[in-house]
């Protein structure tokens, strides 16, 4: 028999934001971050996840698409048709600033380039957990 309490069904963003907010509890941050999630073609996240930690407030454009590359190559390998789920972490307080919705934004395009199936990305700070949307972030330079 399944436990699906330990195997969470990811089909929106509500659920996703779901996920963050039960993994990444308590919230408080001493570094800049983004956790990440496979999540596959049955809508369940794998039970590891990635971190790349001591971030700072912007990656170069190339190291952003590094980590798209990055991406396409462990969906392609470990799970074929799946997906990234996405958590960028700060340490602070208060809702996304322009830094996050910039960083959001950079992340969108890259996985956009390298053919990367993205959830709608969050942020996490001390305090809460946003989503960051794609028509939001990036309707914002147009």
């Amino acid at each position: 028999m399944t436990n699906t309490s330990l195997t969470p069904i990811l089909r929106t963003q509500a659920d996703v934001e779901q996920l963050w907010r039960t993994l990444m509890q308590p919230l408080g941050w001493s570094r800049r971050a983004w956790w990440f999630a496979l999540v596959g073609p049955d809508d369940h996240p794998l039970r590891q996840l990635g971190e790349f930690e001591d971030l700072p407030p912007q990656l170069p454009p190339e190291e952003v698409a590094q980590a798209a590359r990055l991406w396409r190559g462990l969906l392609d390998e470990v799970l074929p048709g799946g997906r990234v789920a996405l958590l960028i972490c700060r340490p602070g307080r208060g809702g996304p600033t322009i830094v996050d919705r910039d960083t959001a934004a950079a992340v969108y395009d890259a996985c956009r380039e390298a053919a990367v199936p993205l959830e709608v990305i969050h942020l996490a700070t001390d305090e809460d957990v946003w989503p960051l949307p794609a028509d939001e972030v990036l309707s914002r330079g147009a």
